[in-house]
């Protein structure tokens, strides 16, 4: 078996429960066989247009002699650097399948003008502009993340000697604006299958392209995705989609609504970060959801152990299952990577028929992004904090919040909101190749709330848990965190650069965060980055 999954204690007898009904409405074979009707008339035109991923291993098969091809061709022009500009699930899979595989692939999924510029620039250890290929990801090419890293790297190129069309590769649908613009500029083109949204793309184009020509062997990926598709889809209560899902949103009125990942000696690298995009963005509408939260195997929630924190555990051996029977009441994982996307992605399909929600849209993304727009285009002047301390510029969407005069009680005044039911939210809009340290914030800040905490990478998050925050329960507080920095780049052909737009990014979040759904916000923005950090990780003790 490619995938195993153990459930114990009170997840144990909510599976119990809800397994006869699961088999009985026979949703696993309805998936497979793309029964757009298994989640109501609502959803039903919108998943008639997104169940392509159950054939993706399949429609895949011939994308991977064309890629390793190109592969080839490329590293015998001395281009052996990847690039991937992509958002959402398509740089989220494809960052876990190379990490996993152990193979170098530059994410660039910020607007942090210093990351841009680092992922443009190259190092000494993989390479410069010069041996760069980029692949550009999106399904539209509307994405402005996405579009103006395009436009920086086609700049950079030219500024080399370089001729961008044999350096640029783009990942699109068939028939989208950019697969008009890519083909016109002669650009390589790989199309993916339409009816196949982003989040649920790590076996399609998107997720084999960027890591296919960064080297990885990507007929094995879906040889083990392959190994696990009988098992999804028979209604049978072995299934372990069935299982999972039952696990993660069973229970009705007993229904844990966290969910809390934590890796626990597994070889693959970062699927948490996968899943949670997947599950967030997937549930998190109609004021119902799953919140998925990563921890570290001493994270403070697996000692304080929430009433509505599910915990799932991924370890790499079904067979040492018995090595973790100490911890009780948990969901046990193990499998491949291939099996864990086919898995992951069936049981959150199913998890939204038992939520009684649609899986495959999501209706809140498009507000922060309309208010960043709005923000580029008027340019507000900053508006002024409620005051400074040790060179943090503090902001509240509620003037109490500030109270206190010091970031210590700023924070603790944000905690005091928090419901019984709820959680902290941090978001960090900052170059995190500098700053990978504001993670460990998260843990810190667990400790002290006492609620589970997430920590996200703006705007990265915006494509994943945005949609969660906006549209799921009203239970969530977030502290936001920014950087004052000299260092900006232009984005050729629009009217404000990276640094305005990471920047309009974080504030348009944050106004719909508070002015439209009335969620508690404070944002701190460090002057001086590097030497903040410290003082910030004081106060948040």
């Amino acid at each position: 078996m490619s995938f195993a999954v153990k459930v114990t204690g009170h997840v144990g007898s909510v599976v119990e429960t809800e397994l006869p009904g699961l088999t009985g409405s026979l949703i696993a074979s309805g998936i497979t066989a793309g029964d757009a009707s298994l989640w109501g008339p609502a959803a039903e035109d919108e998943a008639s247009r997104r169940l392509g991923w159950v054939r993706a291993v399949s429609v895949s098969r011939p994308l991977v002699p064309e890629i390793t091809a190109l592969r080839d061709q490329l590293v015998a022009q001395g281009v052996t650097r990847v690039v991937l500009a992509g958002m959402g699930g398509s740089s989220l899979a494809p960052e876990v399948i190379a990490q996993t595989a152990g193979v170098p692939l530059v994410i660039l999924d910020s607007t942090a003008p210093a990351q841009v510029l680092a992922a443009i620039d190259g190092d000494a250890e993989t390479g410069g502009l010069a041996q760069t290929v980029l692949v550009v990801s999106s399904k539209s090419g509307s994405t402005i993340e996405t579009d103006s890293a395009k436009r920086a790297f086609e700049a950079a190129f030219r500024d080399l000697g370089i001729d961008p069309a044999d350096r640029i590769v783009v990942v699109t649908d068939p028939g989208s604006p950019l697969e008009s613009s890519a083909r016109a500029d002669g650009y390589r083109v790989f199309t993916a299958d339409p009816e196949v949204g982003g989040r649920y793309s790590a076996l399609t184009a998107f997720g084999l392209v960027p890591t296919g020509l960064a080297g990885v062997d990507i007929d094995e990926l879906l040889d083990e995705a392959d190994a696990t598709l009988l098992e999804v889809a028979i209604d049978s209560p072995d299934n372990p989609a069935l299982v999972l899902a039952a696990a993660i949103a069973g229970g009705g009125a007993r229904r844990r609504d966290k969910l809390g990942l934590v890796t626990d000696g597994t070889h693959i690298v970062g699927l948490p970060d996968w899943i949670e995009q997947l599950v967030a963005e997937s549930t998190g509408k109609d004021g119902s959801g799953i919140l998925p939260v990563v921890l570290l195997p001493v994270s403070p929630e697996l000692e304080a152990k929430p009433d509505d924190l599910q915990v799932v555990r991924f370890v790499d051996d079904a067979h040492a299952f018995h090595l973790f029977e100490r911890h009780t009441d948990e969901v046990l994982v193990s499998g491949s990577l291939g099996a864990q996307f086919v898995v992951w992605e069936y049981a959150t399909a199913i998890a939204g028929r038992l939520l009684g929600i649609d899986p495959f849209n999501q209706p809140d993304v498009e507000s922060a992004k309309a208010a960043a727009r709005g923000l580029l285009d008027a340019q507000p002047a900053p508006t002024a904090p409620a005051f400074v301390a040790d060179g943090v510029e503090v902001r509240v969407s509620d003037p109490s919040l500030a109270a206190g005069g010091t970031v210590a009680s700023v924070l603790a005044a944000l905690y005091a909101r928090v419901p019984a039911d709820g959680y902290v939210g941090i978001q960090a809009y900052v170059n995190r190749l500098e700053l990978p340290q504001l993670a460990g914030l998260r843990e810190l800040v667990a400790a002290d709330a006492g609620r589970p905490v997430t920590f996200g990478w703006g705007p990265r998050f915006l494509h994943s848990t945005g949609q969660y925050h906006k549209g799921g329960p009203a239970t969530g507080v977030f502290l936001q965190i920014l950087e004052r920095t000299d260092v900006d780049l232009e984005i050729p052909g629009r009217p404000f650069t990276f640094g305005q737009l990471i920047q309009a990014q974080a504030a348009g979040d944050a106004s719909v965060l508070a002015d439209g759904h009335g969620r508690p916000v404070v944002t701190l923005t460090l002057t001086d980055p590097q030497a903040e950090v410290l003082s910030l990780f004081e106060a948040a003790q």
